[in-house]
């Protein structure tokens, strides 16, 4: 019997060739549809592997799935859904097939804040030719402090890769702090496989300890329970003081409102955020007029070469998936990612 492959989203017609060309045993059907209901039931009950961006369908239409394969690294909308919890189910991320955009958004904001580009951009737009301008917009420069990285996945080892010839020490937190090699997905040539890059890794529950040591850091860890809220006031009160900080991970995770006072009061130098609670970002919100402050619509992990990194990750899941091989990227529900 053939193995039923459902995909959701817009792959070009080449990528799914590629993907069909793996093996005679794959039946590769492709859908645009916006809502679940919309795929009939007929393809829902013979579907074994859904490749999905958002189209999770209710558990009793879809008997013999076996993996689903998400086209995004964050799940944490969905791992509450009753799908997330069919016995037997594999539940695959895109973990790693984002790293090098993300990695370089986060460092080009590291760059940007410390040179106060958002504060030239004013005058810019006042037409202004500052007198005081050298010390106006005298530059931290990154040569000589201390990063650290919220989260040493896929993301931040690219982080840490990127920065090697600014001069910085690298710091870390990780789950496992013991363990500073990385297992899952990677990019060739991407990433930091046996922690080289990084200086210290210290375990999630030292976050602190390593934010003390921090001139600038980049929260890239994702949305768990037991990260909600964790840079709270406490948190970015332990940053040296005209520290930087630039959010790529999920929405909830740094306190907003404990970011305003700590740049308002000039605790934090400026901050970067690509992430949100609620997005769009409502207009009423008082991060739009905050000056030391850069805000993207969620975009750092936008890329033209996107869709071709996911198929070169889903094409090496199908080849393990074919040969009884563990996936990449498996979720566990005990970690929440």
């Amino acid at each position: 019997m053939p193995i039923e492959t459902l995909i959701t989203v817009p792959f070009t017609e080449p990528l799914v060739n590629r993907l069909q060309g793996i093996s005679p045993k794959l039946n590769i059907t492709s859908v645009l549809v916006s809502r679940p209901e919309d795929i009939p039931d007929e393809l829902w009950a013979r579907t074994e592997i859904l490749y999905t961006a958002t189209i999770w369908p209710d558990p009793a239409r879809v008997p013999a799935l076996q993996w689903i394969q998400s086209h995004f690294a964050g799940i944490d909308r969905y791992v509450n859904e009753p799908m997330a919890r069919k016995e037997g189910l594999r539940i695959t991320t895109m973990s790693g097939a984002a790293a090098p955009q993300m990695a370089e958004y986060a460092v080009g904001m590291l760059l940007a804040l410390g040179r106060k580009i958002p504060a030239i951009l004013g005058s810019q737009k006042k037409s202004e030719w500052p007198k005081d301008r050298f010390e106006r917009f005298m530059p931290v420069e990154l040569r000589g402090k201390t990063v650290g990285i919220v989260g040493y996945g896929s993301i931040g080892r690219q982080v840490a890769r990127l920065l090697q010839p600014f001069g910085v020490t690298v710091l870390a937190t990780k789950q496992n702090a013991k363990q500073p090699q990385d297992k899952d997905y990677n990019i060739e040539g991407i990433g930091d496989l046996q922690g080289d890059f990084v200086h210290r890794l210290y375990p999630a529950q030292a976050l602190r300890s390593m934010l003390k040591e921090c001139h600038f850091v980049v929260v890239a860890v994702p949305l768990t329970p037991t990260t909600r809220g964790i840079l709270d006031a406490a948190a970015l009160e332990a940053l040296q003081p005209g520290a930087f900080l630039v959010d790529i991970s999920r929405g909830g995770i740094v306190d907003h409102g404990a970011l305003l006072e700590a740049l308002k009061s000039g605790k934090l130098a400026g901050a970067a955020l690509d992430v949100f609670p609620e997005e769009p970002l409502p207009v009423s919100s008082p991060l739009w007029q905050t000056s030391n402050l850069i805000i993207t619509p969620h975009i750092s992990g936008g890329s033209p070469y996107y869709n071709e990194r996911a198929v070169e990750l889903f094409s090496e899941n199908l080849h393990r998936y074919l040969g009884g091989l563990t996936l990449y990227n498996l979720f566990d529900p005990r970690r929440g990612y």
